[in-house]
């Protein structure tokens, strides 16, 4: 990835563009905090979710015509847990896949790589700091809570025109943007441009398309791009100022799945999606392996079966969370996005 372009000679002094000081805060965060603390994904809600996306990833395999070598790629992987469970349920149940596959995980933090060796052992992963380093090969890449970590650009419609955000002293300050808008917004109107995900968006289907494969993102955000101020952060499971403590909070946005997936289509994928996580969840047999979960293990069996209803029901992470499919154009629709 590029570094980023100098700031705004009119940008009062120390003033950062807002997705130039997501980037040096998230960078500061990762590097020195354990972001669990502060909030808990899918893996670590439930051991399910990352078994049914390496059974997906196994299906998706078999629709590629089973290459071998292949690379079995995580961004943004955490501590380590959705590859884990996936690989444990691929070894069970396809081991002609496990055999075949070469885990990447794309991750800056040590710390987190750290974390991610521990609880791999002797999976024979290898770490990559950009996409940009993955060998030549076919892919299937996971992404769960990846796009929403990238650093966004924001305007603000007022009576003279788009202004766009910086930061400077804890607070937003405005200044002309450099950026064709809607002219017909009303005044007040916050949009968000994720320029970095296109970027990874332009990257994921060209990559697909010249070498085939798939990739699955999950995220929250709405399933249609739109306008609103999506910029929060969280402290120890709670909401905070995201402007307040940059390095000390877990800074993001939501994702504009129709703008990724327009980029990615642009660069040559076929997409499918977004569909809400928790229709998709259960097409994979998410629900029927939580209760298997559940009776395997009676002492545990209440908080296997809160951990899928958190992570399917609508009112919880069920319609907010989407899923999101990128294939090269020989593959057949996957898993979970028949009907999508």
């Amino acid at each position: 990835m590029t570094s980023a372009p100098p700031e705004s000679a009119d940008a009062p002094k120390g003033a950062e563009r807002l997705d130039h000081f997501m980037a040096r805060a998230a960078a500061a965060y990762y590097a020195a905090r354990d972001p669990f603390q502060d909030f808990a994904t899918s893996p670590e809600i439930s051991q399910a979710f990352g078994e049914c996306l390496g059974l997906w990833a196994a299906v998706t395999w078999q629709a590629m015509g089973r290459p071998d070598p292949v690379l079995l790629v995580e961004c943004g992987p955490g501590r380590g847990s959705l590859m884990a469970d996936a690989l444990r349920a691929i070894a069970e149940m396809m081991p002609d896949f496990r055999a075949a596959l070469r885990v990447c995980l794309v991750e800056i933090s040590p710390r987190l790589r750290e974390a991610q060796a521990a609880k791999l052992g002797d999976a024979g992963a290898v770490w990559h700091a950009d996409v940009a380093s993955l060998p030549e090969a076919p892919i299937i890449l996971l992404a769960n809570e990846f796009l929403d970590a990238l650093p966004i650009r924001q305007f603000i419609r007022r009576a003279e025109g788009w202004r766009e955000r910086y930061v400077a002293g804890g607070a937003f300050v405005e200044l002309p943007s450099d950026v064709a808008l809607p002219e017909d917004a009303p005044e007040g109107t916050i949009q968000e441009v994720n320029e970095a995900a296109q970027r990874f968006a332009a990257w994921l289907g060209a990559r697909l398309a010249r070498y085939g494969g798939a990739a699955l993102l999950i995220d929250y955000g709405p399933a249609e791009g739109g306008f609103g101020d999506s910029l929060q952060a969280m402290r120890a499971g709670q909401p905070v100022d995201p402007l307040a403590a940059p390095g000390e909070v877990d800074i993001t946005a939501h994702v504009d799945f129709a703008a990724f997936a327009e980029a990615a289509r642009a660069a040559g994928a076929v997409t499918y999606g977004p569909l809400p996580q928790g229709v998709f969840l259960q097409r994979l047999g998410f629900m029927t392996r939580a209760a298997m979960l559940a009776r395997l293990d009676p002492r545990r069996a209440q908080a296997q079966l809160a951990a899928a209803h958190r992570l399917t029901a609508p009112e919880a992470m069920g319609r907010l969370f989407k899923a999101l499919a990128l294939c090269d154009s020989s593959l057949p629709i996957p898993a979970g996005f028949e009907t999508a």
